[in-house]
């Protein structure tokens, strides 16, 4: 019998919608990530995408390395503002109160904790 190999970088059981999910994800940081001023987005590509180091970051840019740190951290507070604006009306109602099973949980929680539980 034959081996199957898998594709490299794949997982062997993907799931589509997390896979579709991912794939959204992605495609709302790079149009947050081109909307990065110049400077932040050149230093967040260098130091996050491809993976260089402040000091490499410093010598192909030019810039003193305290510049480089400082750029990413304004670069990554624009992203979190940029993505916190984007993705909050989703975040609403993902864990919605779901009535006996937020109360069994709750019950279970408490219990564990050593606490009364006569939620239920």
């Amino acid at each position: 019998m034959g081996e199957i190999i898998q594709f490299p970088g794949r997982e062997p059981h993907t799931d589509p919608e997390r896979e579709t999910a991912l794939n959204e994800i992605r495609g709302l940081l790079e149009q947050a990530i081109d909307a990065l001023p110049e400077p932040f987005r050149e230093v967040f590509v260098l130091r996050q995408v491809e993976g260089l180091s402040v000091e490499e970051t410093a010598l192909v840019l030019s810039l003193p390395p305290d510049t480089v740190k400082t750029r990413l951290h304004r670069a990554r507070m624009r992203l979190r503002r940029a993505l916190q604006h984007q993705l909050a009306p989703a975040l609403k109602g993902t864990f919605p109160f779901d009535g006996k099973r937020c109360q069994r949980l709750t019950a279970a929680v408490l219990r564990r904790l050593g606490l009364r539980a006569d939620l239920a």
